[in-house]
């Protein structure tokens, strides 16, 4: 064939001819004329899973904000921005668009307008529209050029400030449209950013290349950028107090590392606390020593009838505009800590005295909301699991705890959401076949923006937008525009490029009950037990039904019934199990096919089975090794570069580690971020041997040094961090490399971006270029071995792996040449002499 437009999908070979897919259409190509045919198809279908029709928007709300008095709540949801009244009235639906994308809703603190981004003129520009939706939106940007994260509007309702990915942070002056740059960064996003109380000053964490993020403040009279920080300590999340004295920020300055039960090593978590900087020198610390005095009562005035009422004077403390006063010379010297623990610390609110934000330890399942008083020196829990807005006025609350929010007065106890805001009105009406253009759309864009290589690897990315776009048309469901997205993507040629599916109709999955043997069907027709899949009963996650303490079954025995059904009346005995995995049942079993004789046991199911088929096989290869090498070489499996890969790593790397020589094994790596811990590890070297009175054998110094030869295996599954591991290895020249070349995608991705329907695209956008910087090794291609050898599938199915065993072979060899092993300790110093 020779197609110029779309790839030839699903090939399919027949007696006659082969059939296959090409842009949505089917062909065949005959052998006899040698001549491609397309293939009419008609499908007399509703299709409901195109079918327009109400949504409930209030299931995939992504941002969300409160007008200044707490009287109503903005939500972006499903694409459209919503009010909502906090406690009675009409649910208003501002934007009533499937086509386009509204996001970030934002309300004016002056009450008037709500601010969002949309992409209706094709890409994200800021609107803003009247909060009651009396008026149509008023575009305030134009000629957007990536992507922007979030808006703020700035406290006198005249600015909004805005960050995006080219790493800047601007602000739109709302009645002339004028747009300002504050910052460009060349590091990294600006993600933490705010207006002081009198829309004079800007803060913003700046992040740097060759040191950490630093608070900035930023003079918008005269464009002045001072440094509240000075690099030494990871800084974040700026915050003017609403009344102007203090700039509070979170910073890593608290250093109390916890050692390994694993090895004499350190990490340092919960290294967060909240810093409070005075920005007027004659303003005092909130901390500073303070003195009783004793107050002298002035004699009391009597007021005068006639004179007049100063209306100047009758201004409450709350009509009085704020006036911030920096004094930035000195300003560094002038950070004072908030007596909190130290922790991980985000979401900064300080109002009056009071300061708020959440809180959450490494390791901990949810935040808590907290609040620190500054007058009484004291700390207070408000709720566990919520996040908060404060209202413009400081009077009160919005939370948000799971999918609930409640507007409430501004607390100062624990928190209890008894009156929460009605989200049943928020259902749309969604036009599927708009809404799918615009997911399509968004995610061309996503790629555009966020793609490590600017010129999208030589592609004419527009070309590949308007060639797929074509297909549109065509999709019927929400995998079919799923597939259309990866096909767009795939035209880059990398890895990590993933697509999922948003809302869509779903089967419910309904789990059958594994027992964790291999089964077989007699004459009888009842099921014998060929093997039982050994578990670790000491393990959770790696208990196998029929070998648990206590159940009475073994190998050879026949299942007769299973909760009193007959086995030999079933066509399939897994029919029996269906919804029962987890749950207990009743085996009814005999070593004999027939139920006389029988006896019955107490089985609880598993839903996975994968977890001991693993665990037999890691098992089998550290018998398989150490039989061929007498015990003197380890075996390591890594099955991936997560916390599951590391915490296999380390649960056979330390009782091994005084063997002679060691395998690791990184076939079917599944990637993950954690291959340079476990490199560092594998590449220390003994520089001494430590040993303590009465030991037979001395140990090696640093510990965790592996002191003998190594040998790595990979295969084409050895993937992303697999990929990286392999590189590092070979690179650093640590041992043979066996197998076949790995699978080469080592372009990093992050979480996704929010999409209307709540699919999800990743953006390879973190790559890795070669120290000389000449060239991008791995990506496209992948790592070669030293000694290439491929599996044949045929054997490894009946247990022979070729390759394992050529592992054995080269490091037996490699350990008649090694000279470093651990040697005894020398005879002992005379220091008489």
């Amino acid at each position: 064939t020779h197609f110029t437009d779309y790839d030839i999908k699903f090939p399919s070979l027949g007696d006659d001819a082969i059939a296959f897919e090409k842009g949505g259409e089917l062909y065949l190509y005959e052998f006899a004329t040698k001549e491609v045919k397309k293939v009419p198809v008609q499908i007399n279908n509703e299709i409901p899973s195109a079918r327009d029709g109400f949504r409930d928007a209030s299931k995939s709300v992504n941002s969300w904000d409160v007008s200044p008095g707490g009287e109503r709540v903005a939500l972006g949801a499903r694409g459209d921005v919503f009010t909502l009244p906090a406690k009675e009235g009409i649910t208003r639906n501002l934007t009533q668009s499937s086509g386009t994308h509204e996001r970030n809703a934002s309300w004016s603190p002056d009450g008037k307008y709500i601010a969002y981004f949309s992409d209706k003129t094709g890409e994200f520009e800021i609107f803003i529209q009247a909060q009651d939706g009396s008026s149509q939106p008023i575009q305030l940007t134009s000629n957007a050029d990536t992507y922007p994260f979030d808006l703020l509007w700035s406290p006198d309702s005249k600015k909004i400030l805005w960050n995006d990915k080219k790493f800047r942070l601007q602000y739109v002056d709302v009645q002339t449209k004028e747009v300002q740059l504050v910052e460009q960064s060349d590091a990294g996003e600006i993600y933490s950013f705010s207006w002081a109380p009198d829309s004079k000053w800007i803060t913003y964490s700046k992040p740097e290349i060759d040191n950490f993020n630093k608070i900035v403040l930023y003079n918008l009279a005269s464009k002045a950028k001072t440094e509240v920080t000075d690099g030494w300590y990871e800084s974040t999340s700026p915050v003017f107090s609403r009344d102007g004295k203090y700039l509070l920020f979170v910073s890593a300055r608290t250093f109390d590392p916890i050692y390994s039960d694993t090895e004499w090593n350190h990490a340092y978590a919960n290294m967060d606390k909240i810093y409070l900087t005075v920005l007027s020198k004659s303003e005092k610390s909130p901390f500073a020593a303070k003195d009783d005095v004793v107050k002298i009562a002035a004699p009391e005035e009597k007021p005068d009838p006639a004179a007049k009422p100063d209306k100047a004077s009758a201004k409450t403390e709350e009509d009085k505009a704020v006036e911030v006063k920096i004094d930035v010379e000195g300003i560094q010297a002038r950070v004072v800590e908030i007596p909190v623990k130290a922790s991980n610390y985000y979401s900064l609110e300080c109002v009056g005295q009071k300061v708020y934000y959440l809180e959450m330890a490494e390791g901990a399942e949810k935040a808590t909301m907290r609040t620190f008083d500054l007058e009484e020196k004291e700390e207070k829990v408000l709720g566990s699991g919520m996040s908060f807005i404060i209202t413009q006025n400081g009077k009160k609350m919005l939370v948000k705890k799971d999918n609930t929010y409640a507007v409430i007065d501004l607390p100062a106890a624990p928190v209890e959401l008894k009156e929460t805001v009605d989200l049943s009105g928020m259902k749309v009406w969604v036009d599927l076949e708009a809404e799918w253009k615009q997911v399509f759309d968004e995610s061309w864009r996503h790629m555009r923006d966020f793609f490590y290589d600017p010129n999208m690897h030589g592609t004419n990315w527009k070309a590949i937008h308007d060639k797929y776009a074509g297909l549109l048309p065509y999709v019927r469901h929400r995998d079919d525009l799923t597939y259309l997205i990866g096909e767009m993507v795939a035209e880059l040629n990398v890895g990590h490029a993933y697509v999922q599916s948003g809302d869509k109709p779903k089967a419910e999955r309904i789990k059958t009950g594994l027992l964790g043997a291999k089964l077989s069907r007699d004459a009888s027709g009842y099921y014998r037990i060929d093997e039982i899949i050994q578990g670790a009963n000491w393990s959770e996650t790696l208990r196998s039904p029929l070998a648990e303490v206590g159940v009475d079954v073994k190998e050879g025995d026949f299942i007769i019934a299973i909760n009193g059904n007959p086995t030999n009346q079933m066509k399939d005995i897994h029919a029996a199990l269906v919804g029962l995995a987890d749950r207990k049942i009743e085996l009814t079993v005999n070593s004999k096919s027939e139920l006389a004789g029988s006896r019955k046991s107490v089985v609880v199911p598993i839903a996975d089975e994968s977890s001991l088929y693993y665990y037999n096989w890691v098992q089998d290869n550290i018998r398989k090794v150490s039989a061929a090498t007498k015990g003197q070489v380890g075996y390591i499996h890594i099955p991936d570069m997560s916390s599951e890969g590391l915490n296999e790593f380390i649960k056979h790397y330390y009782p091994q580690i005084m063997k002679k020589g060691l395998i690791i094994d990184d076939r079917g790596n599944g990637g993950g971020n954690v291959s340079p811990m476990i490199i560092e590890r594998l590449n220390r070297e003994m520089l001494l041997i430590g040993m303590s009175r009465n030991q037979t054998r001395g140990t090696q110094n640093p510990t965790g040094a592996f002191v003998g030869p190594k040998v790595l295996l990979i295969d084409n599954y050895s993937a992303s961090d697999g990929d990286l591991f392999a590189y590092r290895f070979k690179t650093l020249k640590m041992g043979k490399v066996i197998g076949v070349r790995t699978w080469g995608g080592v372009v990093g991705i992050r979480g996704s971006l929010p999409l209307i329907d709540g699919g999800q695209i990743n953006k390879p956008e973190f790559a890795s270029y070669s120290a000389d910087g000449k060239s991008w090794p791995i990506e496209g291609y992948g790592v070669e071995p030293d000694i290439f050898l491929d599996n044949d599938p045929a054997k490894e199915y009946k247990g022979e792996d070729t390759q394992l065993n050529k592992a054995i072979e080269v490091i037996l060899e490699e350990m008649k040449a090694y000279n470093k092993y651990i040697t005894p300790v020398p005879p002992f110093p005379d220091k008489t002499k």
